[in-house]
């Protein structure tokens, strides 16, 4: 029988909905997977792994990228429409580009993006623009060098600046994730969301969350991050949702891009998230704040075919927690995984 960890025994195959639609008793369908396939990383932010660091998974413990595939191919088949291979940074994987050109001609997968730290990326954009990538998700929490430095412990500004404009000239979609931490000032923010003055892109501020892969501390300030926006920029106008979205999108009159606010931490989202994760080494979590619900790296070694997968898949989906809250209730952690190793 699968278990699920943190809310009892999953469903039979019979008691899951309908062939081909992946919902939560909640009602809310899964249509977007992240898919992370490494916990390697050329940064050390600080946010996200202690100064000593986080051992690494050991290589024979991470999925294969042909396990990978294989995985994405069922979930289409589960109505997932959406990948976006994320890490640690997914360049930091021999074989990630060959990798997302495989999953661009799969059926079923209408849109392809990805989420990296820009360090290793600009070598790869004209290869990126070529399989049609749909969008390029890019961390940076900083446009200082010396405070860059201070946040990711390397001195990588440059390299990240060069894919960002690199992927701007070659049209690539382009999103710019930054993390806002209890030091970063009104002055920074100003400056960070002058990239979407000057460029088309979305700059989404985000709120710190509890994955630094160190001992809690206690609980997480982030205040009102929507309210400092407001107030750094007195012309912001928010966008009616048309669709699920971890984003709060902004308009400022003048920019050519636009602002948003991930409010992760205070699950702001969790009523519509039409989103699931495979970690590194292969476990499913249907919340971020889950321990991880299945064991997909087992299930896969283990021989089980395609639709036992997709029905261990669907039975744990239907037992989902409503809200990230009560997914870490349940999961009562006494210390913090390091996002590296959930999936950016």
């Amino acid at each position: 029988m699968i278990k699920r960890h943190g809310a009892g025994n999953a469903p039979s195959p019979s008691q899951t909905t309908q062939p081909g639609v992946l919902t939560d008793r909640q009602g809310r369908r899964i249509t977007y997977l992240r898919l992370a396939i490494t916990d390697r990383c050329n940064l050390r932010c600080r946010y996200c792994r202690s100064e000593s660091g986080v051992p690494f998974i050991p290589h024979d413990e991470i999925l294969s990228l042909e396990e990978c595939e294989r995985l994405v191919r069922i979930f289409s088949s589960l109505g997932v429409s959406k990948v976006r291979v994320t890490g640690g940074e997914p360049f930091s994987r021999r074989g990630c580009l060959p990798f997302l050109s495989r999953l661009r001609r799969l059926e079923g997968v209408r849109s392809l993006h990805i989420t990296t730290n820009g360090v290793k990326t600009a070598q790869f954009l004209d290869e990126l623009r070529d399989i049609g990538i749909d969008g390029l998700n890019l961390s940076l929490d900083t446009l200082d060098p010396h405070r860059f430095w201070t946040i990711t412990r390397r001195n990588f500004l440059d390299s990240v600046l060069q894919t960002l404009h690199g992927a701007l000239a070659r049209d690539i979609p382009v999103k710019v994730n930054s993390v806002v931490l209890e030091d970063t000032s009104d002055a920074e923010m100003v400056k960070l969301a002058g990239l979407a003055r000057d460029y088309p892109i979305t700059l989404r501020f985000i709120e710190r969350m509890p994955f630094s892969g160190t001992v809690r501390a206690g609980m997480i300030d982030n205040g009102d991050l929507v309210g400092r926006l407001r107030d750094i920029f007195p012309g912001l106008e928010e966008y009616a949702e048309t669709s699920p979205s971890t984003a709060r999108l902004f308009s400022l009159p003048g920019y050519a891009g636009r602002l948003g606010v991930i409010q992760g931490h205070s699950r702001r989202f969790c009523a519509t998230c039409n989103k699931v994760r495979i970690t590194p080494p292969g476990r499913l979590k249907t919340c971020l704040y889950d321990n991880g619900v299945l064991d997909l790296r087992m299930l896969l070694r283990q021989g089980a075919g395609d639709q036992e997968i997709a029905a261990a898949i669907a039975a744990c989906v239907g037992h989902r927690f409503a809200d990230g809250r009560e997914a870490e209730h349940a999961c009562r952690r006494s210390a913090e995984p390091s996002m590296s190793r959930i999936g950016g």
